[in-house]
């Protein structure tokens, strides 16, 4: 079944973001993810929990798959950069 990793990111700085993104596209897809959405035009049509800044959806074919790729090592650096550029809230979640 394939599970989705859902990112609402806030971006602090824009030029060192802009280096994360293209450190992460390879190791996503090494780990078999595909982007779906990556910071697109967006609507938000209700709004009662939560005000989302920037959505990445990306999409693995299951969930260990897509837990491989987030803890992984050569990930781990990379996430550093996104860290100090950006505030996230990351989920994974099945899909149906």
């Amino acid at each position: 079944m394939a599970a989705y990793v859902i990112v609402d990111t806030k971006i602090n700085d824009a030029e060192a973001y802009e280096g994360y993104k293209k450190l992460a596209r390879p190791i996503v897809e090494k780990f078999g993810g595909q982007y779906r959405a990556r910071g697109g035009d967006m609507e938000i049509v209700e709004n009662e929990l939560w005000e989302p800044t920037r959505i990445v959806v990306l999409e693995f074919k299951d969930m260990a798959a897509a837990k491989a790729m987030l803890g992984a090592e050569e990930y781990i650096p990379v996430k550093a950069i996104r860290n100090a550029a950006a505030e996230c809230s990351t989920i994974i979640i099945d899909g149906v």
